[in-house]
């Protein structure tokens, strides 16, 4: 099949490099350079995203949000009549109901999961359209990506949105528990290999083995899995999506409390660098 993969940054690389086995993709980025991994690996390169879809039986986006989003394909009504949209940006669900509206071959697949699974082909995917022939299309397209037991098919772009955002609520919220079981630990003289070590038949478990390696210096922060500006820019879409709703909890508490770790290390020129950062004993503080 003719593929135009429109963005390929670090997670849209990875996803892109899966299909070239099986698919003709041509590629573009906004940066130019970022695209030189998939010309090595055989993609042709386009100059516009216009020419990238030119001729393209299908069309993937892997932009940064709903804005880039708006610019790249809805503004210049780039998707062709007919022609199948795969939108894996992490969108709210009423931008999803818009992209539906504005292409109605859209469909919404949101992957879940950082670089290390995109790699190995075991991230969460959704994949979200009323038309159950394009589901289906879609659902063998991006097996490659995928560990079968996460790939979802759901009858909404709506509702894959809705599946990622609440898997990055979970993260924001379980690293920020994280953040403070190791302030915790420090207060009373536990190591935070300690701490790694006592969470590990907790809620928190997972967390702690995910982000361990950073915890224990292991790892350092520049050029990590999922950035502090992603996440952050996540929980905004989150929080704007609730907005003035009355269920307890609606305010969001601990996902904010997540959202001003993250910003403080952004402020501090840490966006850029994995959101682990807010886990390190230099990490800038909140509420002061």
């Amino acid at each position: 099949m003719r593929i135009a993969f429109l963005g390929t940054g670090r997670m849209g690389t990875e996803l892109a490099l899966h299909l070239l086995a099986e698919h003709e993709l041509t590629v573009w980025n906004r940066t130019a350079e970022r695209t030189a991994r998939l010309a090595e690996a055989g993609a042709s390169v386009a100059g516009s995203a216009a020419g990238a879809v030119e001729g393209a039986e299908l069309v993937i986006t892997s932009l940064f949000g709903p804005a880039a989003v708006r610019e790249t394909v809805i503004e210049p009504a780039l998707i062709p009549a007919g022609v199948p949209w795969v939108d894996t940006t992490t969108v709210s669900p009423a931008d999803a109901d818009e992209f539906a509206a504005a292409v109605p071959s859209y469909v919404g697949v949101p992957v879940i999961g950082t670089l290390g699974p995109a790699r190995k082909g075991t991230l969460g995917v959704y994949v979200g359209t009323p038309d159950e022939a394009l589901r289906a299309q879609v659902l063998e397209l991006v097996a490659p990506w995928a560990d079968p037991a996460r790939l979802r098919g759901v009858d909404s772009g709506r509702k894959s949105a809705v599946g990622k955002l609440m898997a990055n609520l979970a993260l924001a919220i379980s690293a920020q528990g994280l953040r403070e079981a190791l302030a915790l630990g420090e207060a009373t003289g536990t190591s935070p290999a300690e701490t790694l070590e006592m969470l590990d038949s907790t809620g928190l478990a997972f967390i702690a083995g995910m982000k361990g390696a950073f915890v224990r210096g292991e790892r350092g922060t520049e050029g990590g899995d999922f950035t502090a500006n992603a996440i952050a820019k996540d929980a905004r879409l989150m929080i704007d999506t609730v907005g003035d709703a009355e269920r307890p909890g609606a305010d969001l508490p601990a996902l904010r409390g997540a959202l001003a770790s993250l910003e403080a290390e952004i402020a501090a020129d840490h966006g850029e660098h994995d959101f682990s950062t807010i886990l390190l004993p230099g990490a800038e503080r909140t509420g002061e």
